[in-house]
């Protein structure tokens, strides 16, 4: 008979009862396994979306020390990028929690984590990085209690927009640092920083730099700044009106790059149309200097460019109130405007467009000579 007094868990060993003296087999009796409640005290805790970033925030502090465990750093920040990007976008099978998001979102505006990310980033590996990327684009819309944390964040470390427009300089950091960059250009106090900082004559350059990637990525966020908050641009327009149009006609409409012509000339048609910038558009038709390079992109081989161009120059002529040299222009080249304009089609049927240049043409040819005295 086995010895009823045998605890439950481990191994039960016991004599049999009724065995003589100096003869004492054993005899091993397996327990019967923990019941679940016991299994799941021994379960490691689920990570909060708060315990992932504050782990994610310590890693970082310590990148640089000196130790033998830095390739398991690089790997659980690895791990820990992948699942902040799953709790923020979900995955094929779930789909982003409110709450989670929030959590998250919260504990990374605490303690500096956006800035050790952008600071930290050129040491991440590639896929970590892209991961870092998307984290820090999504949490600039993330709202907690109808508040973007991230807009009140920026508003006192505006300073990291310096850090991520020098990515400009740094090849392998363009396209990373420019995502962040025109995420973070969505607050309309980050826009105006950029736009009033020395950084916005930069970009005259950065767009015409050699590396393709580099250059249309910097042209997409001129585009941006130049475009997204309405009444900060038309401020600033105003207040820097000589000097950026003297740099953006020079250096961007008259480029020798055949994309930087185009893309600069459709933008100029996005600023002058758009309505909050009216005195800067007025002001612009009336200089000599701009219709005369608005001529030379009509005459473009490039079709986009004619058309793009049109749309400007379309402007100088329906401006009620044209200076005497900017009549004495037209009328000097009204016959070769007339032949030009006439022989202008798009390459889709566009009756606005033939309707808007009907009334160009009507505009050139009723001018008068004496007028431009």
């Amino acid at each position: 008979m086995i010895n009823q007094q045998c605890p439950m868990i481990g191994l039960c060993v016991s004599k049999p009862s009724g065995a003589r003296r100096g003869s004492s087999p054993l005899v091993v009796v397996a327990s019967q396994p923990p019941p679940p409640e016991i299994k799941s005290l021994f379960k490691p805790k689920p990570r909060t979306p708060a315990d992932i970033v504050r782990h994610t925030r310590d890693l970082l502090r310590f990148l640089d020390a000196k130790g033998d465990d830095k390739d398991k750093q690089m790997s659980e920040l690895s791990k820990n990028m992948r699942e902040l990007k799953t709790i923020l976008y979900g995955d094929s099978e779930t789909e982003p929690i409110a709450e989670a998001c929030s959590q998250l979102t919260q504990e990374f505006f605490k303690d500096d984590t956006l800035r050790l990310l952008i600071i930290c980033l050129p040491k991440l590996n590639l896929e970590a990085r892209k991961d870092a990327t998307q984290v820090v684009a999504n949490l600039q819309r993330q709202q907690v209690q109808s508040r973007l944390i991230a807009s009140d964040y920026l508003e006192t470390n505006l300073y990291l927009m310096d850090i991520l427009i020098s990515g400009y300089e740094n090849t392998g950091m363009t396209l990373h640092y420019g995502a962040m960059l025109r995420e973070c250009i969505r607050h309309q106090i980050v826009a105006k920083y950029v736009l009033d900082s020395p950084h916005m004559e930069k970009f005259f350059d950065y767009i015409q730099l050699p590396n393709f990637d580099i250059a249309a990525d910097a042209a997409v966020t001129f585009k941006e700044l130049l475009t997204r908050h309405k009444s900060t641009v038309a401020e600033f327009l105003s207040k820097n009106y000589e000097w950026f149009f003297d740099e953006f006609n020079s250096k961007l409409l008259e480029s020798s790059n055949y994309v930087t012509r185009r893309q600069a000339v459709k933008l100029l048609g996005d600023m002058l149309l758009d309505r909050s910038n009216s005195a800067v558009m007025t002001k612009y038709v009336s200089s000599r200097d701009s219709l005369r390079i608005l001529m030379n992109l009509l005459r473009e081989s490039s079709k986009s460019i004619q058309i793009e161009a049109f749309h400007v120059f379309k402007l100088f002529a329906a401006n009620q109130s044209k200076p005497a040299d900017i009549i004495g222009i037209l009328v000097t080249n009204r016959s070769k405007l007339l032949t030009l304009l006439g022989d202008l089609k798009t390459d889709k049927e566009d009756e606005q467009f033939e309707a808007d240049k009907a009334q160009v043409m009507k505009e050139i040819a009723a001018l008068e000579p004496s007028k431009c005295c």
